[in-house]
């Protein structure tokens, strides 16, 4: 199977190797055609966002204003800080002029003059890497005022980078631009959207950094060929990061639609052991997690995930063999969204510090059945109630655990005799318990 994003090539994050390789003749062929011809064939090749949502991204680039008096923007997120997702910082390290030409190409389609490259700010290594990379593209005239010259257009563009400061939600495109500008990073409220109203009231598009990186082949191979790979509805290749119990964890690029129970053993090695998969969360953290004996026939793509009762996410895989103990991990990503949690929305802010003393209180042996059905509620408390989708990131991992495994959390707290709630709250202060966080 060809690799669209992460090619075995060596050394190809090398500027030499990469125009060896037909590197940024894609851009020079762009720029040989119209920005809305280049629209036109990154939505008809069915190129959807691999940051999450699945949008199409050629109709994300229409929502771009023709003609405005006010700079536009482009702002590629790279701030990849969800549980169980670390396939970004592969193409930083290894195929980052791919991502750089697939940028210029995008910027063209918008008349974007100026491209933020966000990173996560505990990327230190790989933002070094892509910063190494841009120099290289900017001496050899790929970026910049050179680019007149290099590729024969009146077309110019510069991309910068910028450093994430460790906050979750500016992984949130709204939190983003307000991270880039300089603010505090609270989610904005929609509308206005940033193709409209964005990075200084200036029109933006925001987009993924893997799915940047699929559109130069794209523009060199057509329309028609990428979208003959993979499911109709999601084609091309998606890059699946597998994680936990499992004997070859690592990313792998994969046609969309590739069974999950493939992935799991005939890429990713199997299980340690050879036990039994209890769950398995197919899309990073927040994402509904999918019981072990109900994996026969799951295809990875955003419909049949979808159709399966989850999600495809960041293609974060984290599979958890048959000795795990759901609680215990539920409780430490309610404790991850809770610290990430940006404190704007009350639900949010109010809601994940609850569910974290619930889930720590039944860890500890001291829950009660009450207890499951309060979580459930407080989950739905914070759903579709935030002004960014960090509440449903939250809430989700939450409903749908206890919601599919709920036989496991009765199991728990079978035998204990409930409590009043607010006596059980002041002994989970007083408890020097690791599991139970620390109040400042």
């Amino acid at each position: 199977m060809e690799k669209i994003v992460l090619p075995d090539i060596e050394n190809l994050h090398k500027l030499d190797v990469y125009i060896a390789n037909d590197g940024y003749s894609s851009a020079k062929l762009a720029f040989t055609q119209s920005p809305d011809e280049i629209i036109d064939q990154v939505k008809k090749s069915g190129l959807r966002g691999r940051g999450g949502a699945a949008f199409s991204a050629g109709l994300k680039w229409s929502f771009m204003p023709k003609s405005t008096a006010k700079p536009k923007y482009l702002c590629i997120n790279g701030d990849e800080s969800e549980p169980g997702s670390f396939k970004d910082r592969q193409i930083f390290e290894y195929n980052p002029h791919q991502l750089i030409e697939g940028i210029l190409i995008a910027a063209y389609a918008i008349q974007a003059k100026k491209c933020y490259i966000y990173i996560r700010g505990e990327y230190h290594k790989w933002v070094k890497l892509m910063q190494d990379a841009l120099d290289a593209a900017y001496n050899a005239g790929f970026i910049g005022e050179k680019m007149k010259e290099t590729f024969g257009t009146e077309f110019v563009c510069d991309i910068y980078i910028h450093k994430g400061a460790g906050a979750y939600v500016c992984g949130e495109e709204s939190s983003l631009m307000n991270s880039i500008e300089g603010k505090r990073g609270y989610p904005r409220v929609k509308p206005p959207f940033p193709a409209h109203v964005g990075l200084w009231g200036c029109p933006t598009t925001i987009n993924n950094v893997e799915t940047l990186t699929n559109v130069p082949p794209i523009i060199k191979k057509g329309w028609e060929w990428f979208s003959k790979i993979g499911e109709p509805k999601h084609p091309g290749t998606l890059l699946f990061g597998v994680s936990g119990h499992v004997n070859k964890p690592g990313v792998y690029e994969l046609p969309s639609g590739t069974l999950l129970t493939d992935i799991i053993y005939n890429y990713a090695g199997g299980i340690p052991g050879d036990k039994k998969i209890k769950c398995v969360i197919p899309g990073g953290s927040s994402m509904p997690a999918l019981r072990g004996d109900s994996l026969e026939g799951i295809k990875m793509d955003a419909e049949s995930l979808r159709a399966a009762g989850s999600a495809i996410g960041t293609g974060g895989i984290m599979v958890m063999d048959e000795d795990t103990d759901l609680v215990k991990v539920l409780a430490r990503i309610a404790k991850f969204y809770h610290h990430e949690s940006c404190g704007q929305c009350t639900p949010c802010r109010e809601g994940t510090g609850w569910m974290v003393k619930v889930l720590n209180r039944i860890a500890i042996g001291e829950g009660s059945k009450k207890d499951i059905d309060l979580l459930i509620s407080i989950a739905g408390n914070i759903e579709g109630n935030t002004v960014c989708a960090l509440g449903e990131a939250a809430a989700w991992p939450v409903r749908f655990m206890i919601t599919r495994f709920r036989d496991e959390f009765e199991a728990r707290v079978s035998g204990h005799i409930a409590r009043d709630v607010s006596n059980k709250v002041h002994s989970m202060r007083n408890t020097k318990n690791p599991l139970v966080p620390v109040e400042h």
